[in-house]
């Protein structure tokens, strides 16, 4: 009797346990200090488990805050890392942003364009760093300039879309850290406006707990980022973690999805490397969730590939390819 007794409480105990780790928890976490750089070397602000929502806030690319404070030095300033307890090397960290808002009434951005964007000869006429300010009225959702030297752009209006510029987890290199200016497997500063509310990232994740990072709010960006700058803001943020198991999906580069598209990144020194990459994460995509052959892919991807140019102005090119959920409906899903 004591022996069934026993083993009751046993298999009670065991149950409550799982109970407790299958269970999730909302999380308000105010940060006190940022990083300017996607690091396994920094002490974590917070630990989280698979399950857990977070709201928290981000300051601007110039360190300011939501009161106009400045809280750390220019250059991308990350709020985090998080730390994912249940997450392991190899594993897929998904982060789905389930709340975005604009926290403040202005931005900035810069007069200039990327080389990339334009001949040299342009580029070179607005050479000279100038900061513009823009007034965000987020009850009318529209961004306007706030400088009178315009005088065509007075009644000029940009319709808000804000986003984050940064995601990413502690890289794998020689430091296992990379400046927040820059992108990749991890990653990063991918500045695209698909990392919005309701969209979920998928990271590939190379070290224990993921170290998460979050930051470089923007009010608003055109594709390709040609200034150097988006509508460089602060934001509040919640977002819900996941954490996949590398037995069932395994990834080289950070993919993105909305409940439109499904869409995979790539970055490189040249748009044509980053092309190359971003269609051979979708083609991988397809293949894994629908399992197509390669032949079959062809017909897929030749008929409704879309791309999205999200980033010239950074060290390295950023292309999105992506193609339409409700392309994919007749096609019966196995993953």
């Amino acid at each position: 009797m004591i022996k069934i007794l026993l083993c009751l409480f046993c298999l009670s105990t065991t149950i409550l346990v799982n109970s407790q780790n299958a269970s999730s928890t909302s999380i308000h976490f105010a940060p006190t200090s940022f990083s300017n750089s996607f690091s396994l070397n920094r002490e974590p602000v917070l630990r989280i488990r698979s399950g857990d929502t977070i709201s928290t806030e981000t300051i601007d690319a110039g360190g300011f805050d939501k009161n106009g404070v400045r809280r750390q030095k220019p250059g991308n300033p990350l709020t985090g890392p998080f730390y994912v307890a249940d997450c392991g090397k190899g594993d897929v960290l998904t982060v789905t942003i389930t709340t975005l808002k604009l926290n403040r009434a202005t931005a900035f951005t810069s007069e200039s364009f990327s080389s990339r964007a334009v001949p040299k000869s342009i580029a070179k006429e607005v050479a000279k760093f100038k900061r513009i300010q823009w007034n965000l009225d987020t009850l009318a959702g529209f961004a306007t300039v706030n400088d009178t030297s315009y005088e065509h752009l007075q009644n000029f209006k940009a319709p808000l879309k804000p986003f984050l510029g940064c995601m990413g987890v502690a890289p794998s290199n020689k430091k296992n850290e990379i400046l927040s200016f820059f992108q990749g497997d991890f990653g990063g500063n991918m500045d695209f406006e698909g990392v919005t509310q309701h969209a979920t990232v998928y990271l590939p994740v190379f070290h224990e707990g993921a170290y998460l990072y979050i930051g470089d709010g923007h009010a608003l960006q055109g594709h390709g980022e040609i200034a150097g700058n988006a509508l460089e803001t602060s934001l509040d943020i919640t977002f819900t973690v996941r954490v996949i198991r590398k037995e069932v999906l395994s990834l080289g580069y950070p993919r993105v999805e909305d409940s439109t598209f499904i869409m995979a990144t790539g970055f490189g020194k040249s748009l044509d490397e980053a092309l190359k990459i971003a269609t051979a994460g979708l083609l991988e995509w397809l293949q894994h969730d629908y399992h197509l052959s390669l032949q079959e892919a062809t017909q897929v991807i030749s008929t409704s590939i879309e791309y999205t140019i999200a980033e010239i102005a950074d060290p390295e090119v950023e292309i999105v390819a992506k193609i339409r959920k409700e392309t994919l409906k007749t096609l019966k899903k196995f993953n």
